[in-house]
């Protein structure tokens, strides 16, 4: 086991779980929950810090702001902390309580939009908030993950390769939508290393990234408000869409086998579980991959709270949501 000095120093990157006893169908979920960060997020997070360093632009006396859903926010107050940094947090009515809590708690600054803009929704009113603070203090320096490059080239650096060298015969790989960084990292990866590697993008019902009609999300971690600038859909050879129903159908469903996940984990997997059964021909499996973002602890308060469910989401047992799914052509957008 390693010896680590900093928080940002350890990250379990080699471990899969075959979901095929769990899901009758092949596919192995890479789990990025296992650092002190508690997500994938870590990745991106100390690669846009130690960038900002490195230009200059990040100092001793700079006080740190970014925008997130929760996740991002969570690897920021981490680094943050450990390197002795202020930060600051914008986020929403959205977020979980639980992330809120963690980065209070290691010292972070969290600020609750509670409107969203009419016509860019919570993220148009996280990102006017950041400018505004921005522009007040000299001192604030904005990593911007949505046009940072360093978002997706530390997934093309560490999580494609890892999952290469994992699986050397993959046919398929799972990425969910965000900011995208991940899934761009990734996808460009494989493009320019395995071409013949199939890039699935999974996102959820609501989100505008790949075109569709904008809708209420109550999920943190997947899906937009706006075009993400990263994404560039040339890499992407098709995007599922999930509704939350079905996001939360199958996070109950991995919870009832022991493995308690992330909201985006669960919109991942079921899009992963879709495309499969309607791609995979005869008794010839493909070797598929899907990437787990995060755990499930939390989402204690929301996706695994009986009462939160029923008022969103009907009143019902999450497992009776009939799932659906849309499956779109990356070449037909």
């Amino acid at each position: 086991m390693p010896v680590i000095s900093a928080p940002h120093e350890f990250n379990e990157e080699d471990l899969f779980v075959d979901l095929k006893p769990m899901l009758d169908t092949a596919l192995f979920l890479k789990c990025e929950g296992f650092n002190f960060a508690g997500s994938i997020k870590q990745k991106a997070a100390l690669a846009m810090v130690e960038a900002a360093e490195r230009a200059g632009v990040l100092t001793p006396g700079s006080t740190l702001v970014e925008s997130s859903s929760g996740n991002l926010g969570v690897a920021l107050s981490t680094i943050a902390a450990s390197k002795g940094y202020r930060f600051v947090c914008v986020t929403d009515s959205r977020c979980n309580l639980g992330s809120r809590r963690l980065m209070e708690a290691l010292g972070a600054e969290v600020h609750i939009v509670t409107e969203a803009d009419p016509d860019k929704g919570f993220l148009g009113a996280r990102l006017d908030h950041v400018q505004r603070l921005c522009a007040e203090d000299s001192r604030y320096v904005w990593l911007n993950q949505y046009l940072n490059a360093n978002n997706w080239r530390a997934h093309h650096r560490l999580t494609a390769p890892a999952i290469a060298r994992r699986f050397p015969g993959l046919d398929v790989l799972f990425v969910g939508a965000g900011t995208t960084g991940t899934l761009m990292g990734c996808a460009r990866w494989f493009k320019e290393f395995r071409p013949g590697v199939r890039i699935v993008a999974v996102d959820s019902v609501g989100s505008v990234a790949f075109g569709g009609p904008p809708g209420t999300r109550m999920i943190p971690g997947l899906g937009a408000g706006v075009r993400p600038p990263l994404l560039d859909e040339s890499y992407i050879d098709d995007v599922v869409l999930i509704p939350e129903a079905v996001t939360v159908q199958m996070c109950h469903r991995l919870a009832a086998r022991g493995f308690l996940f992330g909201g985006s984990t669960g919109t991942i997997v079921a899009g992963a579980a879709s495309w499969l059964t309607t791609h995979e021909v005869g008794s010839a499996a493909l070797t598929s991959v899907a990437i787990s973002p995060d755990l499930g602890e939390r989402y204690l308060d929301t996706v695994y709270q009986t009462n939160w469910v029923q008022d969103l989401y009907g009143h019902q047992d999450a497992d009776s949501v009939p799932a659906r799914s849309l499956t779109k052509k990356a070449s037909q957008r």
